[in-house]
């Protein structure tokens, strides 16, 4: 009889732990943090396909993307998809591509951090090249760091602040390219 007590408690003892580890992991991933599986070569080489990264949902509850940030964002052509894109532009920048280059607010926007000075940036049907776009109240303007091979805002428009779900800020799977992601122009 002993021994059916003593496995009892062991039993709620066990229950009861994992009711409150799936809590914990419940608040976490609702208000805190979700894991977003990188989908594509658009990011690449900065992001690779199925690399899983930490996005921070809280951080934009109290401010908005900076330019350079990477976020993760219901794509505007397709909304039941996620999509990991660059802010490039936000409220009140003008983006002009020309030349292969990017330019913003009218000056030379220096990628050479997270872009080798091989890749050029040619517009899309949304912005097209040598044409200048001003970024709307509430918007962002957003591009793939792999600009041949990326849909993003070149080509379909702006991001509205309701559609980006947060800031990621850390590759963790696979482990050995475990990273933090540094905004570039900070």
């Amino acid at each position: 009889m002993e021994f059916l007590k003593k496995a009892y408690y062991f039993l709620l003892d066990a229950v009861q732990t994992l009711l409150v580890a799936a809590a914990i992991f419940l608040v976490i991933y609702v208000f805190l943090f979700r894991p977003f599986q990188v989908n594509g070569e658009s990011m690449y080489p900065n992001f690779h396909n199925s690399e899983y990264v930490l996005t921070n949902l809280i951080a934009l509850r109290f401010n908005n993307p900076k330019l350079g940030d990477v976020i993760v964002f219901k794509a505007p052509p397709q909304p039941d998809e996620d999509y990991i894109k660059r802010v490039i532009g936000v409220a009140g920048d003008t983006v002009m591509v020309k030349g292969g280059n990017v330019y913003l607010n009218g000056k030379l926007l220096d990628e050479s951090s997270f872009l080798s000075p091989s890749v050029k940036t040619y517009g899309g049907a949304f912005l097209k090249d040598d044409e200048t776009i001003t970024v709307p109240p509430g918007d962002y303007f957003v591009m793939g760091d792999n600009r041949p091979y990326s849909s993003d805002s070149r080509e379909w428009g702006f991001v509205p602040q309701a559609n980006i779900i947060g800031d990621s800020f850390f590759v963790y799977w696979p482990l050995n390219d475990l990273k933090l992601i540094f905004n570039p122009y900070n």
